[in-house]
């Protein structure tokens, strides 16, 4: 009798907030609750429009063009957004998708590597260069800013350096390398054995940050650093592990990439820093650390693809297209800035 006497007043108490609530602050907890919930109505939005706009959008053609052009930037906003996860960020993920790009066909083609052996050691390379990144940051105790900045520009010369300034063409490298090109036709849409690799690399990533005590912890070191620290997480080994699984992601994206493009070239995705910080902040994912999840990073890639394609078929300026893509970032931030003020 004591336990529901006691329990009552709680609730009641907790009903009585819940009526005295706006609107406003409702929304406002249901977004705190489920972040990504905003940009799959972006989402939801934008294909409506851009169907009304130019029908043509939402013809299956077009959509598996879209989710083709956007698969490498997913893979790699999946890394991105276990970095952003810890309050850091991470510039230098296309130079890092580029050089095991380059290290794979190159080994391949001129050192006569088996091409299934080529993709693991290109793969191992992003691992390396993730692990370094993670080291760097854990044991000098440098600003993940500075060091990314800094190794964007180290793997971008190794790269160059390497391979010699040149691209690989598809038909010099093997079968394997290029297998996340091959055409899939599911129904009326076609798309490529890599847009699998993306969708399965995302459903287990997920899996893993929302049902692990790994995940957990990688939430945990976002929200409160020191606190983390405080409760017996180790911090360092969390924010190493983190960097060199986004080396992993970073790998794996590299063999997309070659299957995308059909080549391994250095001056391929130039713009994939910005474009997965892009994803990872229209997803929901906030740059403070601590709250996103990667279904929110997908949408938010998916939102930058619709966004270009649905721009472009409404005749658009590219011009345009550009200061589209920067206001759904200032407007991303601006939503994240105000869900975090919330009460609990």
């Amino acid at each position: 009798m004591t336990s529901v006497s006691t329990h009552a007043p709680a609730s009641a108490a907790e009903q009585f907030a819940m009526r005295r609530q706006s609107p406003v602050q409702r929304l406002q907890q249901l977004l705190h609750s489920h972040p990504s919930l905003s940009p799959l109505l972006v989402l939801i939005v934008a294909f409506v429009v851009f169907t009304i706009l130019n029908p043509r959008f939402a013809q299956p053609s077009t959509i598996g063009i879209i989710l083709q052009q956007v698969a490498v930037i997913a893979a790699l906003a999946i890394g991105q957004t276990l970095i952003i996860l810890t309050a850091g960020i991470d510039l230098s993920v296309g130079a890092i998708a580029i050089l095991a790009t380059l290290f794979s066909a190159n080994l391949a083609v001129k050192g006569g590597v088996p091409g299934i052996l080529a993709l693991i050691l290109g793969v191992l390379v992003g691992v390396l260069a993730g692990g370094l990144n993670g080291l760097l940051v854990t044991r000098l105790r440098l600003p993940p800013f500075i060091v990314t900045l800094g190794t964007l520009s180290i793997f971008t010369a190794i790269a160059l350096l390497y391979s010699g300034g040149q691209q690989v063409g598809r038909r010099q490298m093997p079968a394997a390398l290029n297998w996340a090109g091959t055409p899939i036709l599911i129904g009326p849409f076609r798309i490529t054995t890599g847009v699998i690799v993306v969708a399965v690399l995302a459903i287990v990533m997920a899996f893993i940050l929302s049902q692990t005590s790994w995940g957990r912890h990688v939430y945990a070191v976002g929200n409160d650093l020191e606190a983390s620290r405080l409760v017996g997480i180790r911090v360092d080994r969390v924010l190493l592990s983190v960097y060199t699984v986004a080396g992993l992601i970073y790998g794996l994206t590299a063999w997309v990439q070659i299957g995308r493009s059909g080549t391994a070239s250095p001056n391929a995705i130039v713009d994939a820093n910005l474009d997965s910080i892009t994803a990872v902040v229209i997803g929901g994912t906030s740059l403070f650390g601590g709250r996103g999840a990667i279904i929110g990073t997908i949408l938010g890639a998916l939102i930058v693809g619709v966004f270009r394609i649905g721009l472009s078929l409404a005749g658009v300026d590219d011009q345009w297209r550009v200061l589209a893509t920067g206001l759904l970032v200032i407007i991303a931030v601006s939503i994240d800035q105000w869900i975090r003020k919330v009460k609990a």
